[in-house]
């Protein structure tokens, strides 16, 4: 039997597949895989087939269009390089990264890819990030999320926070279920009072407390009291947290920023500015890691003395593992320190609790901004929430997320070691993230290759994002919520990004 001519036969007899309307006749001869590849990865693009969708079985399509099932498993294997597809095993194959539209990035192209058709879509990791930017990257799907910004949410303490649950749900009375205080609820106040004298050196009376929906509304709540009177400049950190400063900025005028080194923010810089407020990460700055040195505190306490106002983000202070612990500017000058903190970083970001400490000549204006954003937050987490720091039930889960967290923190600066070589790590100490900086010679900008390590389903920050004064490329890694094996591949994809890009 003449097989080329059986070959031929058979093709001319394919009707194709109802899957995505493929048809073997419009490939090229001697390019099935390829063509395949490339209607797939359109597909995944433009939308057709969207994160989460399962793919036909190989044998199936390959039956259904007619060719062989290494056609179809070579194309599969393809995208799942790029970090697009992913084998769940019994649940098939599925679409687990999209790739960001946007312009080509040629200097880290591991391989040319073809066009993508669809309308344009502004580039996510755009030098200049506009206040949407957080929202999207969020909802873009990836294979191993490598941003920063949460816990080991998988650890989150679900029997204890049941048990909680059930234990305030048996002792409530009916009049507890209606319109809590604003202040936020009498049992939550006192537990974030004694949570913060023993953990962070901070005398305060529960009624100093204010319970926030997260730092996030804190920022707006002082934003909004700090405008009432008559303060609209706030200093910012540089490097600093993109976001914090976005927050700080759609309330005031302006966010000027004041260069960081090895002992944190200069305060020399700082004066220069003129600015009466400042917005600092002293315990575990964000996003070097770098704290706030002894003679650079006293230097910064002088100038709060002498009528400056700090808003000190104590955003991840209890995460430490190599070094003791700091306290609070709180705990040293309550009446120049404003103080905000969460339970984003110790429990959940969902949870939507944080807690405001602020100076008496601003509080009328603060609770005033709060009245009018939201009444107070939701009674019963609060209640759940007070009950967990007071049994003692917080305190052992953050001592199961600290040892948790180090493995994780360990096994990313391993592979740093072993895949990125010419970067430099920062703020291994504490926190959830690390800091690096790459070589100036990298051959291309941060944004780039955070671009191309997303097309490949690896999700990373661009360090360029919280800086705008002169910095290096570098980006800002998150370990706490990946296991140990994707952190090592999330930093392997990144290598051989950089590798191509020299």
């Amino acid at each position: 039997m003449n097989r080329s001519k059986a070959t031929v036969s058979d093709r001319s007899k394919e009707t194709g597949a109802d899957f995505l309307q493929l048809d073997t006749a419009d490939a090229p001869p001697g390019g099935l895989t390829d063509w395949l590849a490339r209607r797939l990865r359109e597909a995944v693009a433009d939308g057709r087939l969207p994160a989460g969708s399962r793919l036909p079985a190989s044998r199936v399509l390959a039956a259904d269009l007619g060719v062989s099932r290494g056609v179809v498993t070579d194309a599969y294997g393809r995208l799942a390089e790029e970090g697009q597809l992913a084998g769940r095993g019994r649940g098939g194959t599925v679409v687990v990264g999209v790739p960001v539209p946007g312009p080509a990035v040629p200097a880290v192209a591991v391989a040319p890819e073809p066009p993508r058709p669809g309308p344009a879509v502004p580039a996510l990791f755009r030098d200049d990030p506009d206040s949407e930017v957080f929202d999207r990257l969020r909802g873009t799907p990836a294979r191993i999320d490598l941003t920063p910004g949460v816990p080991d949410l998988a650890a989150f303490p679900r029997a204890a926070w049941l048990r909680a649950e059930r234990a305030v749900l048996d002792g409530l009375a009916a009049h507890d279920l209606g319109y809590g205080d604003i202040r936020g609820t009498p049992a939550l106040r006192r537990a974030v009072a004694h949570w913060l004298a023993r953990n962070r050196g901070i005398r305060a009376d529960p009624d100093e407390v204010l319970i926030v929906a997260g730092a996030a509304q804190a920022l707006a709540l002082l934003g909004r009291a700090l405008d009432r009177t008559g303060i609209t400049e706030v200093a910012v950190e540089d490097p600093g947290s993109l976001g914090a400063r976005r927050h700080l900025a759609h309330w005031l005028t302006a966010t000027p920023p004041v260069p960081v080194d090895a002992e944190g923010i200069r305060v020399d810089a700082l004066r220069a500015t003129g600015a009466p407020a400042v917005l600092l990460t002293p315990a575990h700055q964000y996003p070097t890691g770098v704290v706030l040195g002894g003679d650079r505190r006293r230097e910064l306490l002088r100038w709060a003395v002498e009528g400056g106002l700090v808003i000190e983000d104590d955003y991840d202070a209890e995460h430490r593992y190599d070094r003791p612990p700091v306290p609070a500017l709180r705990a040293a000058l309550p009446d120049r320190v404003c103080y905000a903190g969460s339970i984003s970083k110790l429990l959940a970001p969902a949870l939507r609790t944080g807690w405001l400490l602020v100076p008496a000549r601003l509080r009328e204006a603060v609770l005033d901004a709060k009245r009018f954003a939201d009444l107070g937050n939701p009674v019963l987490p609060q209640l759940v929430l007070a009950r967990l720091m007071e049994s003692g039930e917080l305190d052992r889960h953050l001592r199961l997320l600290r040892r948790r967290h180090r493995r994780r923190r360990d096994a990313m600066i391993e592979a740093v070691r072993s895949h990125l070589p010419g970067a430099t790590v920062h703020g291994a100490a504490a926190g959830l993230h690390l800091m690096l900086t790459l070589p100036e010679d990298l051959g291309c900008t941060d944004t780039e290759l955070a671009t191309a390590a997303l097309a490949r389903g690896v999700k990373v920050q661009p360090l360029s994002w919280h800086t705008r004064l002169p910095s290096p490329p570098g980006l800002v890694l998150g370990y706490a919520a990946g296991s140990p094996p994707e952190i090592a591949e999330g930093i392997a994809v990144l290598g051989r990004l950089v590798r191509h890009a020299g």
